[in-house]
């Protein structure tokens, strides 16, 4: 399965040129994840968050394909790459114009890593390409 939705390219998102800010498109990215547990695993960054969990990136890696310019409305595609015990790798893409790839780790409350529940397997293997 993949997880999608639009993103518009907003002002916010452009330097001078009228193009995307590259750091900007890391936002886009984390977006896609944070969108995709709430509104797919049903667990948003909020109530993890009060709960004392966490799910820190430990690696972006971003390949820069083709521009964004402002009033782009991009289809962004969102697939689980590599499924570990407390660790998952998404495969993020923006069309044509960008492929990333995000690693997240699972977090107890004394912030170390732990398995990822079962519930959220089971949605993230669901997801795995």
């Amino acid at each position: 399965m993949i997880y999608s939705r639009t993103i518009a390219i907003e002002f916010c998102h452009c330097d001078p040129a009228g193009i995307v800010f590259y750091p900007r498109y890391a936002e886009m990215v984390n977006h896609m994840v944070e969108n995709f547990f709430l509104e797919v695993i049903g667990h948003g960054f909020g109530p993890m968050m009060a709960a004392g969990q966490g799910m820190p990136t430990v690696k972006l890696e971003m390949d820069f394909k083709k521009p964004s310019r402002l009033g782009d409305r991009i289809q962004w595609d969102l697939q689980v790459e590599h499924l570990g015990t407390s660790s998952v790798r998404f495969l993020i893409r923006a069309e044509d114009r960008l492929e990333a790839r995000s690693t997240v780790v699972w977090m107890a409350r004394d912030f170390t890593p732990s398995p990822w529940p079962d519930d959220f397997r089971t949605t993230l293997e669901a997801y795995h390409a």
